[in-house]
């Protein structure tokens, strides 16, 4: 049996925060699998579904965020499972948005929820990382996390949150790389849309010909006379009244 666990702060007032992007992946994962309703349990919200007929438990802290360990202890030691069989989706400002990365164990990279995880539960879990980007300075970070995405960076989030939903099963799997890759692929733009479409060609024209407008031919006698003009008028007169005569 696998733990899925996401992190966040309780609240309807918290929702929306870039914070709790872990709640969100967890929300849309139990209405994809056709999860039961949520219960609460030892201070975390919890409900089970099967996903290709294993097992899996979703997991919410209600403890708000660097409290989160002590109730997914909880949780593990009901089920009497370890902290290998739990992954955990979290925010991450070092990652562009809606960038994904996994990786088991290492340091918390001052995630105050994965540190109260670290406390509690050890470190030998599976951590899927989703991009937030940074604000630029650390001062800027507090208030960056507790605010809602932007209309665009929601609308990409949503569309990458549903991606990870739909290939879930790889990453119980153990195929990671497959999960990553697959899950951002949603994001790239239709190969299809970004062809530059080919310019129209005239009936009958080949398909090198050139767009522009052919250049006039130069007509002469036009415009103000010249000494040039003159002399050739003069030459093309002559020339014509040796033809009559011939004629």
């Amino acid at each position: 049996m696998q733990v899925l666990v996401g992190l966040g702060n309780p609240g309807r007032q918290y929702e929306g925060h870039r914070h709790n992007v872990g709640f969100m992946a967890l929300d849309l994962i139990a209405a994809r699998y056709n999860a039961p309703k949520w219960k609460e349990r030892a201070n975390a919200m919890v409900t089970e579904c099967r996903i290709d007929g294993d097992k899996v438990v979703l997991v919410k802290p209600q403890s708000f965020m660097n409290k989160s360990g002590q109730p997914l202890r909880h949780v593990l030691d009901f089920w009497k499972l370890k902290a290998e069989a739990v992954t955990v989706f979290y925010d991450e400002l070092d990652l562009q948005p809606s960038k994904v990365r996994i990786k088991r164990g290492g340091g918390s990279g001052g995630h105050n929820g994965i540190k109260s995880l670290d406390a509690h539960i050890g470190q030998n879990y599976r951590r899927v990382r989703i991009g937030i980007g940074h604000p630029g300075h650390k001062d800027r970070v507090a208030g960056y996390v507790l605010h809602d995405f932007g209309k665009d960076e929601r609308a990409q989030l949503d569309v990458l949150l549903s991606a990870m939903a739909d290939n879930l099963q790889r990453l119980l799997d153990g195929d990671e790389s497959g999960f990553m890759s697959l899950s951002m692929q949603a994001l790239a733009p239709d190969r299809g849309a970004q062809r530059r479409e080919k310019p129209s060609v005239s009936p009958g024209a080949s398909a090198g010909a050139s767009s522009e407008a052919p250049a006039q031919p130069t007509t002469i006698g036009k415009g103000p006379p010249t000494a040039l003009g003159a002399a050739l008028s003069r030459l093309l007169n002559r020339n014509a009244d040796k033809k009559t005569d011939k004629e």
